[in-house]
């Protein structure tokens, strides 16, 4: 009674684990879609990549990132700082390199004061143009870059194969854990079954 206890308790933890493999193989195999009789038979994901990438760049676009968190980034005072330091820069380095090797009079009036003076002139203005310069770039960001297409057409254009091996990265612990659950959950099936029938 006990051999037979113990049979059937292996034999359902079998089962469980290996109904978990399949159906956890069954999301990305077969990758196309296989006849059998009148049935089909896909993979999940790639039956529904294209309603899977709709969905998740609407998400994304909702949820995660949106037009309005790129615009809101780019009108910190931070930020237009830091375009202004670099705008700053790549003029000096005009004026005093490229400039300056035009003709050694040039080279000598833009030397010590007037140079500060330059600095201070290009200091305010930049501080009246870049704030308009930015929202531009934020209008003609929202207008000319659709992030749902972007992000739909990137999933849709995933290979499974690529997809299949990312979600095994983030998710192997997860998968070994529901086959393990199967195992275990079939087992006490196996168990209680053996104890019932035996």
């Amino acid at each position: 009674m006990l051999l037979k206890l113990c049979f059937s308790t292996l034999i359902c933890a079998f089962i469980g684990w290996i109904t978990n493999f399949i159906a956890i193989k069954m999301l990305f195999h077969p990758r196309r879609p296989v006849q059998i009789g009148s049935l089909t038979v896909q993979g999940i994901f790639p039956k529904r990549q294209k309603a899977l990438a709709m969905n998740l760049a609407a998400v994304i676009e909702g949820e995660l990132l949106s037009h309005d968190d790129i615009q809101s980034a780019m009108r910190r005072p931070e930020f237009a700082a830091k375009i202004k330091d670099k705008i700053e820069d790549g003029f000096a380095e005009f004026l005093s390199k490229r400039l300056g090797t035009l003709s050694p009079m040039i080279a000598m009036f833009l030397d010590g004061p007037m140079m500060d003076k330059i600095k201070g002139l290009l200091d305010k203005e930049l501080d009246r143009i870049v704030p308009g310069l930015l929202e531009t770039a934020t209008n003609e960001l929202e207008t000319s870059l659709d992030f749902r297409k972007l992000i739909q057409d990137k999933i849709e254009n995933l290979s499974m194969e690529r997809l299949e091996v990312l979600l095994m990265s983030i998710m192997s612990k997860e998968f070994r854990f529901i086959e393990v659950v199967g195992a275990v959950l079939g087992a006490m099936i196996g168990l209680i079954q053996g104890l019932i029938f035996f």
